[in-house]
């Protein structure tokens, strides 16, 4: 995870180490209110995840579902919306030193769309699940909004909206009679 969560959410590595731990999050409304001010939202009505947190290597594996309740504004009408935001996410993620991390490569790197991704190297002991879940949210989020039903419609103006049309016109009020 890149920068500050807005909803820290956090387990400890060695919650896990006997085995599965499953979590149920909900984000209170100050919580919301923070996660809707991070994403550029208007608001979140409601945010709830369910976790399955087990061992992977030296560091976990997480998968979840997540559901929100969102309010956004239309890019087209600039009128406010709701709609609820789904989804679900698999990662995993190994503690600080740990030899299974991926090594950096001096040379060029050949990235594979279908390839797992690679798992996220923690700077400490704590692994934050609600960081997890907003980073997901965000994702799933349109980044251009358009309300059910809201169309764009062009102008039906005819006229020449480039900026040569203004030279035009001077040109004609120049022109000798």
């Amino acid at each position: 995870m890149i920068g500050e969560s807005p909803w820290r959410q956090v387990m400890r590595f060695s919650e896990v180490s006997r085995g599965p731990v499953t979590k149920r999050l909900e984000a209170d409304e100050a919580a919301r209110a923070k996660i809707a001010r991070h994403l550029d939202l208007v608001s979140i009505g409601s945010l709830t995840a369910d976790l399955k947190v087990r061992p992977w290597m030296d560091g976990v594996e997480i998968e979840g579902t997540f559901s929100a309740d969102i309010t956004q504004t239309c890019g087209v009408t600039a009128e406010d919306f709701e709609e609820t935001a789904e989804g679900e996410f698999t990662l995993r993620a190994l503690p600080p030193g740990s030899p299974n991390a991926p090594q950096e490569l001096a040379e060029e790197l050949e990235l594979d769309p279908d390839a797992d991704d690679p798992p996220d190297l923690l700077e400490g002991e704590d692994i934050d699940l609600g960081g997890y879940v907003v980073e997901h949210l965000s994702l799933e989020l349109d980044p251009f909004p358009r309300a059910p039903g809201a169309e764009f419609l062009a102008p039906k103006d005819d006229t020449d909206l480039s900026p040569f049309a203004v030279l035009r016109l001077l040109k004609k009020d120049d022109a000798p009679e």
